[in-house]
């Protein structure tokens, strides 16, 4: 963290459709000049000037030029922040100079990346001088993957306190959700196929659980990619989009807390099968999804949920249950509150995290999951019967 910076969090991208409701949150929520000190970053003045009025912020908030074409203004708003909050992705395309930019000038990073090829790629560049400059570097801290990293946080705390030790497996599963993918996810994804068409070799890491856990492979994962019935849910389950990422950050999660989860840990996620219903964001389609700036009302947004089970079980058949819940649509409203305090977890709340290429989960633990609980509509509950 750049403990001397003008501003505790900048919202870079904030002229964009996901960038704008972080701006938003926090206008309403923290004000300007109180507890947490924000600025809003993009390419354009005028655009900044425009989304500035429109979302109420008062019209003294901080607006900074920056374009990630341009390494110069990133380094100058680098220099102007503790956390640098960045919605602009596809971050393979547009993310790369702003990280080692950070990683340099030992100002904290996050983002909402979804792309495992790329996080694999900057952890090698970077992780060395973010650990020397202090600089805390946090990928996927939007719904992929902080429900389902703290999901699995929370359940093994539960184990420990009910069992009196971690469980080796737990199997995430999304029992209900309403409300689709980002355009940003989708432009992800598109970027990322395009990577592996240009670099067959990224397909195998696409589908290596352990490709964000340099050094360390642990035992066979399942697939997640069959339909059958669950034995624990009495309910037909099939592949979940987003397990392809969360179940690497949550492996890298374990490994970067020194394994206490066992590094024999084993963990799938798996959507419950609806008959009828709509099976955009549990499959790998994602057809029918807006473009990068465009996304639901805020009816819609307001309307939206994701309810998560994640069910542990130890080496003698014994379960503990943890659920995670959702008040807003998983891609925009619920996202938006989420990066937003994490950065101000990270920066108000624990100061003392040594730098390097973390997730939220592994960096922040049990402040993260208090203050998600406090104040971006998350619920933990015990559901161990």
């Amino acid at each position: 963290m750049n403990p001397k910076a003008e501003f505790d969090i900048i919202v870079y991208g904030a002229t964009g459709f996901t960038g704008r409701l972080v701006a938003e949150y926090l206008a309403a929520k923290y004000g300007v000049g109180g507890s947490v000190k924000w600025a809003m970053a993009g390419r354009s003045a005028a655009k900044l000037a425009q989304v500035r009025d429109l979302i109420g912020a008062p019209a003294d908030t901080a607006l900074i030029v920056a374009d990630a074409s341009d390494p110069a203004s990133l380094k100058a708003m680098v220099a102007r922040g503790k956390a640098i909050l960045t919605t602009v992705g596809p971050y393979q395309l547009y993310g790369s100079d702003l990280v080692a930019a950070c990683a340099a000038a030992g100002t904290d990073y996050l983002d909402l990346s979804g792309e495992p090829n790329w996080m694999a790629e900057m952890i090698e560049a970077h992780e060395a001088a973010a650990k020397a400059s202090g600089a805390r570097i946090l990928f996927s801290c939007g719904f992929d993957s902080i429900p389902f990293e703290l999901g699995v946080f929370y359940t093994q705390a539960l184990a420990n306190k009910r069992l009196g030790h971690p469980v080796s497996r737990i199997k995430g599963r999304v029992r209900s959700m309403r409300g689709g993918l980002s355009g940003g996810t989708a432009a992800s994804g598109a970027a990322t196929m395009a990577a592996i068409l240009k670099n067959p070799a990224l397909g195998m890491l696409m589908f290596n659980p352990f490709a964000l856990t340099p050094g360390f492979t642990g035992p066979a994962q399942p697939t997640g990619m069959d339909t059958h019935v669950d034995p624990d849910l009495g309910q037909e389950v099939g592949p979940f989009m987003m397990a392809t990422i969360n179940t690497k950050n949550v492996h890298r999660s374990n490994l970067l807390q020194g394994h206490p989860w066992g590094t024999d840990f084993v963990y799938d996620e798996m959507s419950v099968v609806v008959p009828g219903a709509d099976a955009s964001f549990t499959s790998l389609g994602g057809a029918g999804a807006p473009k990068p700036g465009e996304g639901p009302s805020k009816e819609e947004r307001e309307a939206g949920f994701y309810d998560l089970l994640f069910i542990g079980i130890d080496g003698e058949g014994r379960q503990v249950r943890g659920s995670v819940y959702g008040d807003k649509d998983p891609g925009y409203g619920s996202t938006s509150k989420l990066i937003a305090e994490t950065a101000i977890c990270l920066v108000k709340d624990r100061p003392d995290v040594a730098g390097g290429v973390w997730v939220p989960g592994a960096a922040l633990g049990q402040a993260l999951v208090d203050r998600l609980h406090a104040n971006a509509g998350l619920t933990f509950k015990d559901e161990t019967a």
